[in-house]
């Protein structure tokens, strides 16, 4: 009996236009891959992400593409032959593909999302070459042609156009408010042979830790394809076997549980560690190994809570981890590149990694992308960040006649299987807004009414793949983790702040508020909200055509412009830089700079007053805040917090200082008191400032809180009290501290204007936390150019110490070395004090930049 040979099919790959007499066979320029990255290597098409070149290669997503290579299939022996199979395996064709293996049609796809299995036993060669041809339609052009197919169907969507709503394809393939429109197609993901008597088809497993976390049990299945008689079952924790068992295969199962005493048990960050167990499956004919598999796992108790709170409508909406209530700040993620073949496992790593070194617990796989690779999950597993799992439809109404049902059930099965074993993902929701577009477009919806084939008869029939199909796949393959029918979802109406999760766009969107005004726009878990702003200048000067030398290097040229997507983005940059800072669009180095507070600023914001509603036992009135967005998938100004290039905003790291473990929180508020009803006159005004204190550890901390006041234009100190001795916060909760007038020496004389608070949190002389508050809008404020600001380089050239005599807004060191990272940036100072930052790959003849509000 032969064992589970796999061979990749992966060499000698060539590509052609399908329709064109003239095209010729030419090489790929990796594998897997996509035919945009194999035009771009072969010089046919120009890079899309540079200038403008997005429209000149639309063509390529209307033409079909032909990929083709041979390949020998393994020599085996006369004992080896009987019983064997073979298999040709394709984990992703994208999308609309026809597979032809030497002359004979094997399989026709049209799901990006579905890995094909084809037994190939009678069409392979056992001597000689195989030919392999697979053949691409145009996706847009089937799209198309199934709106046209379907006429009666409310066809509708925000973002791209109808034709992403018929093909189960990466929907940001058709453009988005952030990304280009490129239609790719091609053998995405990898293509193997595999040749077996029998193999584990297979290996999954539920776990339950016990409430007391003193032991866990570990149901561990292995599918059986073929005629092997028994399993062994290993649990290795740190390459050390914690249990076995031989199992006899029974109806192609193996099944054992497993009982672990004091299980290792896998934290998010930074609640504890993230130990991940194995389990190995190794499949024996007798004494013979047939075949073997693995997969990493993480023992863990995950909840979403929602009760009902003591003092506010509504339910709670937060996650648990082994019994510890979690406020997940984090971030969305869209796909990392519009062409998905090129994203190596260590770029996958390195994002992950940023993500977990800016504090943030969470990061939520949008449903417009794909279900990622399993090296970003691997990644969320090795360092500790949770993962909202979105399936895969979103902003739009989705169709559901008979074929792409049966298509999105296959879709779900197959991949909530590949990623079920992961401990990081803690919930799945069904898409992403199409509850928004239903209601923005008035189609039919009734919550009580439950019968779910009535919802195939509506004008939003889309109700049926998210409350029936994958409410059923998610209760049968992950019966343990939550599905949530949609992002946001809440019930009745998407748009209820006291239930369910929230998308927050009126910053930026919607009614346009001012981002100072996060507090009133407040949810249970807002796991959408941003603003937008520029890139570095080395990504703008990347997709430049002449880089540093063109014509269009300014923030309102059509080539800038081109490369940001969204709906009216130049009206909204406009709108939140003038409403709170003096500046101006050249040089476009210091307007970059602008956007980049604006955005930071915006974004600290709402983490800040958001977090301080995270108010201990049966006060979470807010779970969790999860920003839009924090990558890119090209060069380009949009709401991510870090760019394509992985360069960090600066608003990464003020959300950084945001969830930091210990943190504090002021606010200033005024107050207008009237003497009597009717007077314009006789108005008493007082500026107050609220000052809370944020706890996420689980330990209790005591600490002096300290607070300075200075003025703006001269840098005095005007006040120096210590307004809480050995002041409790408690754990993994944010505490009122005091609400006082803002310090001035001289009421009624618009003193407060001038006055910028820094707030400080010390504990036996050492600072835990600071936060620096300003008066705003601070295009009012009379900032002032230092005469002794000083950012030196320490002798050890791993820290960079700053000081003013006066204060100074957000100032921002800059590098154009890529290879010099900084652990903090757009940093608040005030005199009499040095703000130190981390810095890595600096040497003595670094150069730096600074910048700052106010500077030109």
């Amino acid at each position: 009996m032969s064992i589970h040979h796999v061979i990749p099919i992966n060499k000698n790959w060539t590509f052609k236009q399908a329709d064109s007499k003239d095209s010729k066979f030419l090489p790929v320029a990796q594998f897997p891959t996509n035919v945009h990255l194999d035009l771009i290597a072969n010089g046919i098409i120009d890079d899309p992400f540079i200038g403008k070149n997005e429209q000149d290669v639309q063509w390529v997503g209307e033409v079909p593409w032909v990929y083709r290579t041979t390949f020998s299939a393994p020599s085996l022996s006369p004992g080896e032959q009987q019983g064997t199979k073979s298999v040709l395996a394709f984990d992703g064709l994208d999308t609309f593909a026809t597979v032809v293996l030497n002359g004979t049609e094997i399989l026709k796809t049209e799901n990006m999302f579905i890995p094909e299995r084809v037994d190939v036993t009678a069409h392979l060669k056992t001597e000689g070459d195989n030919e392999l041809e697979i053949t691409f339609e145009s996706a847009y052009l089937k799209g198309c042609n199934l709106v046209e197919k379907y006429p009666d169907h409310h066809w509708g969507c925000w973002n791209g156009d109808t034709s992403r709503l018929a093909v189960r394809k990466a929907q940001y393939h058709w453009g988005w408010d952030w990304g280009p429109t490129l239609m790719t197609c091609g053998p995405w993901r990898p293509i193997n042979l595999e040749v077996y008597a029998s193999r584990i088809s297979d290996l999954y497993f539920t776990s339950s830790v016990d409430q007391s976390l003193g032991s866990a049990e570990l149901n561990v299945v292995a599918e059986i394809e073929g005629s092997a008689s028994d399993v062994e079952l290993i649990i290795y924790l740190n390459s050390q076997a914690v249990d076995s068992k031989i199992i006899k295969v029974t109806n192609s199962y193996a099944s054992h549980k497993f009982k672990i005493e004091s299980p290792a048990l896998w934290y998010p960050k930074p609640y504890g560690g993230q130990p991940l167990y194995t389990v190995t499956a190794t499949l024996y004919d007798n004494t013979t190994v047939l075949a073997s598999q693995s997969k990493k796992f993480g023992l863990r108790r995950g909840e979403l809570i929602q009760r009902r709170m003591t003092d506010q409508p509504g339910t709670t909406f937060f996650f648990q981890v082994n019994n510890i209530p979690i406020f997940c700040g984090g971030s969305d993620w869209i796909p990392a590149d519009n062409f998905i073949p090129r994203i190596s496992n260590d770029k996958y790593y390195d994002w992950i990694k940023l993500v977990a070194d800016g504090n943030q617990f969470m990061i939520r796989v949008w449903g417009g992308g794909i279900y990622e690779e399993q090296a970003f999950y691997d990644a969320c597993d090795e360092l500790g960040v949770l993962v909202w799992q979105d399936f895969m439809f979103g902003c739009g109404n989705y169709p559901a006649f008979p074929e792409i049902l049966k298509s999105i059930r296959r879709e779900a099965q197959e991949n909530v299987k590949l990623l079920r074993h992961h401990p990081s993902i803690v919930i799945w929701a069904g898409n992403n807004e199409d509850y928004q577009y239903q209601e923005s477009n008035k189609l039919t919806y009734d919550f009580e009414n439950k019968d779910a084939e009535s919802w195939l008869q509506t004008d939003f029939p889309a109700r049926y793949i998210y409350e029936k199909i994958l409410a059923d796949v998610c209760k049968e393959l992950i019966p343990d983790t939550y599905y949530h029918f949609g992002s946001p979802w809440g019930g009745k109406t998407t748009s209820d702040p006291t239930i369910g999760d929230l998308h927050q766009w009126n910053v930026w969107h919607g009614s346009q508020e001012k981002y100072q005004n996060f507090d009133k726009l407040i949810g249970r878990f807002v796991s959408e909200f941003g603003m937008e702003a520029f890139p570095n200048i080395k990504t703008i000067d990347y997709y430049l055509p002449l880089g540093k030398d063109d014509p269009d290097r300014y923030p309102q040229s059509s080539t800038i412009d081109f490369h940001n997507k969204a709906d009216g983005h130049e009206r909204r940059i406009a709108l939140y830089l003038v409403e709170n800072f003096r500046y101006a669009p050249d040089p476009i180095e210091q307007f970059i700079y602008s956007t980049q507070l604006m955005q930071a600023e915006c974004l600290a914001s709402a983490y800040r007053l958001w977090k301080r509603q995270w108010r201990g036992p049966g006060r979470e009135y807010c779970g969790g805040a999860l920003v839009w967005q924090i990558n890119d998938c090209w060069p380009v100004t949009s709401w991510a917090i870090v760019d394509y290039f992985l360069r960090p905003k600066h608003a990464y790291f003020t959300v950084k200082r945001e969830m930091a473990p210990i943190s504090l929180g002021v606010t200033r508020k005024e107050h207008l008191v009237p003497k009597d009803r009717h007077t314009r006159a006789h108005i008493t005004k007082t500026t107050k400032i609220e000052i809370w204190g944020s706890n996420l550890t689980l330990e209790d901390i005591r600490g002096d809180i300290i607070i300075k006041a200075f003025d703006v234009v001269t840098g005095e100190e005007t006040y120096s009290e210590t307004i809480r001795s050995k002041f409790l916060l408690p754990e993994n909760r944010s505490t009122e501290v005091i609400a006082i007038d803002v310090p001035v020496r001289q009421k009624n004389s618009d003193e407060e204007g001038r006055t910028v608070v820094a707030a400080y949190l010390v504990q036996d002389d050492k600072q835990l936390a600071r936060y620096v508050n300003w008066p705003e809008p601070l295009k009012y404020v009379h900032l002032q150019k230092p005469k002794s600001l000083k950012v030196l380089l320490s002798d050890s050239t791993k820290f960079i110490n700053i000081s003013s005599e006066i204060p100074v807004k957000g100032l921002a060191i800059e590098c154009d070395d890529d290879y010099v990272k900084f652990e903090d940036n757009l940093v608040d100072i005030v005199p009499g004090e040095t703000v130190t930052i981390a810095v890595t790959g600096a040497t003595k003849g670094t150069k730096f930049e600074i910048r700052y509000l106010g500077m030109l």
